[in-house]
């Protein structure tokens, strides 16, 4: 996203770190007042009310797709529509010191690197009690049954959530934030929250969501594709090595895009990360132990900072001012 000076550049990097500082002081904002638990709550309510029961399901059901396809566009456009009108009274009205402030303020919600690294460290803390501790803390994090998961399959999960989520909850936003600003992560963060409530093949909950959530599922898959590769390569960066053989494991799960962090991250620990009779990434490595949770929080923090560093590159220049 291209600026007209130079100041408007540096107060938009501003905001940019900012909202990373309180990300990592404060946290998540109150459910009431998150923009991605409304987006969650309008979600929810066209699914449960038009996605087709699973007694009515369909091998081919254009009709649920046309709707799922027309619901999810309504919801994009209000949400990139009443971003862009924020960010553009932000930036026409107000002095850049205080553009810089609110703008952070209104992008931190956007994203979430703490959250996520402390339900993966608490998934640690929780197994060192007792395996059943393990598995309940797990389930704050992963749609799937954790109820019969061992120990070595808790922590494969729990990595697994981090590396993958590293993508979703912070790198892809800031991609679309710099290129697109305020409402490209407001987009970005609609899409991925309506991939992970409709875009599911088959049953869940008593509803069908193959043919529904099917638009919602290939947006989140294309724009996630360049950020899910950039975090690879970010994982990379923060261990300084750049193992043999990625792509090949990348393409073990069935997602075109959430196997390039979970494999980076699966190599550079040297461990196995699994789902039962999904996929296998780096089958021949070894269980992963309590040391191997804390370097993959780590890394993982490694690659924020290396991302909020690119992306203030990226920014600065971008900006039409002239080097005199």
């Amino acid at each position: 996203m291209p600026y007209a000076t130079l100041e408007h550049a540096l107060a938009v990097v501003a905001a940019l770190w900012l909202a990373l500082a309180i990300d990592r002081w404060l946290g998540e904002p109150p459910a009431r007042c998150h923009p991605v638990v409304w987006m969650g709550q309008y979600l929810g309510w066209i699914g449960s009310r038009v996605a087709p029961m699973q007694k009515d399901a369909k091998p081919i059901d254009l009709p649920a797709f046309f709707i799922g396809a027309l619901t999810w566009c309504v919801g994009a456009a209000a949400v990139g529509g009443v971003a862009m009108m924020l960010q553009g009274l932000l930036m026409t009205w107000l002095p850049l010191w205080a553009m810089a402030m609110l703008l952070g303020l209104l992008l931190k919600p956007l994203f979430a690197w703490r959250m996520l690294r402390d339900e993966v460290l608490a998934v640690d803390a929780a197994l060192a009690v007792s395996l059943d501790a393990g598995r309940k803390q797990l389930a704050r994090l992963v749609s799937r049954d954790v109820s019969t998961l061992s120990e070595r399959e808790v922590r494969e999960s729990a990595i697994e959530s981090l590396a993958e989520n590293l993508n979703d909850s912070l790198v892809a936003p800031l991609f679309w934030f710099v290129l697109l600003g305020l409402p490209g992560a407001a987009v970005y963060r609609f899409a991925n929250t309506a991939d992970a409530m409709w875009g599911y093949l088959g049953e869940r909950n008593g509803r069908d969501w193959t043919w529904f959530g099917k638009w919602a599922a290939r947006a989140d898959d294309l724009l996630s594709w360049l950020p899910a590769r950039l975090t690879s390569q970010l994982l990379m960066l923060a261990a300084w090595r750049w193992p043999v053989g990625l792509t090949d494991e990348a393409r073990r799960t069935p997602s075109p895009n959430s196997g390039w962090p979970m494999a980076t991250m699966a190599l550079l620990l040297g461990v196995r990360l699994a789902k039962p009779g999904v996929y296998a990434l780096n089958a021949e490595g070894r269980a992963p132990t309590a040391a191997d949770m804390q370097r993959t929080a780590q890394l993982g923090g490694r690659a924020v900072f290396a991302v909020a560093v690119l992306a203030s590159l990226v920014i600065v220049a971008a900006t039409g001012w002239r080097w005199a």
